[in-house]
């Protein structure tokens, strides 16, 4: 599989931008939050002046062959009319990419649909959905290694752009299933806490969908490994962002992380390579059952909580604001040393 060459920021950089953040003219430590974002962005990027410059927003799409099993309400059809959804501007992310200036880009990872060649999409298409985890692997080793390729691919073609800080989302009906075994396998947390009702709002579903997958599991016989865990049960659409999440990372990238899906991607990420979290910017902490979960396993600590549970990369971009005022308050408030203002605590 595709190695990525992800450095851990050197620390010499903190102690400055500390005495930089400390000096503002506030009482030290009075804008909280904005703080910690003011300083693990300007670490990222070595500077006491961070910047955030082209901000990009990448939504990957792929159907999954569990969804055979009845373990969501939605069709599986689902998925490719929310594609054309997103490109008519009409879903919850397209107007907040338009809000917060972000370049919103969607890529066919699996989708079970013919689109056109003219289709305003990125094609990546591995193959039309998944196989059935239920029976046998989601996808074979190859398709696992090109995903990790295509969603690296698609991140280098941000960067090239001009993009520091980057967002993902997801699009593919039954991926919080996916997501809730890749959650138990890799973190030891029982499943039943690792299953929520997904696009369900009425719960109903969860007693039928812990079957299914209890039963995958004890069909599962491979080796539990990382990379195996993440072909056997994963979606095509997972993988690729997790390959975008690593390469992202490499080219210390600003990366914005949304709801349950794509905190599991980070998980499986950060276990091929834990220093992908040091570029992680956590937006919020959402309404499905095991994210709380997760993000505590991670020790990561979320922006917003705001009782989200759309996916699509919303949670994300709705944190946007507050870390783009971290970036303005490091560089636009004065300092002690410049105005004659009594240092106050």
């Amino acid at each position: 599989m595709q190695q990525f060459n992800i450095e851990k920021p050197q620390d010499e950089v903190r102690s400055y931008l500390q005495e930089k953040i400390d000096n503002l003219t506030k009482p030290k430590g009075s804008l909280g939050k904005l703080e910690d974002l003011a300083m693990q962005i300007g670490w990222i990027q070595q500077s006491l002046n961070p910047k955030l410059t082209n901000p990009c927003h990448i939504v990957f799409a792929g159907d999954h062959g569990i969804a055979a099993e009845g373990v969501s309400p939605s069709p599986q059809e689902v998925t490719y009319q929310m594609i054309v959804n997103f490109w008519n501007g009409g879903a919850g992310i397209n107007f907040l990419a338009r809000q917060h200036g972000f370049d919103l880009k969607v890529v066919d990872a699996g989708v079970n649909f013919d689109f056109k060649p003219e289709d305003p999409i990125i094609h990546k298409k591995i193959r039309k959905s998944t196989r059935n985890y239920l029976h046998e692997a989601a996808m074979t080793h190859e398709e696992m290694e090109l995903a990790i390729k295509y969603g690296a691919e698609c991140v280098q073609a941000c960067f090239d752009e001009g993009c520091n800080v980057i967002g993902f989302g997801e699009m593919g009906i039954t991926n919080t299933s996916s997501s809730s075994l890749w959650m138990t396998y890799l973190t030891g947390i029982p499943l039943d806490q690792c299953i929520g009702a997904g696009c369900d709002h009425t719960g109903n579903i969860i007693g039928h969908k812990y079957k299914v997958l209890k039963q995958s599991m004890d069909n599962y016989k491979g080796d539990a490994s990382v990379e195996d865990i993440m072909r056997y049960f994963g979606g095509y659409e997972m993988v690729m962002t997790v390959g975008a999440m690593l390469k992202a990372a490499e080219l210390k990238m600003i990366i914005l992380v949304d709801g349950f899906i794509m905190t599991n991607c980070m998980l499986v990420a950060s276990k091929l390579n834990d220093k992908v979290l040091h570029y992680a910017v956590f937006g919020h902490q959402g309404d499905e059952a095991g994210h709380k979960l997760i993000l505590d396993y991670l020790k990561a600590k979320p922006i917003l909580n705001l009782g989200l549970r759309l996916g699509e990369g919303t949670g994300a971009l709705c944190a946007y604001p507050i870390i783009d005022s971290a970036v303005r308050m490091i560089n636009e408030m004065n300092s002690f040393k410049e105005i004659k203002v009594t240092k106050y605590f």
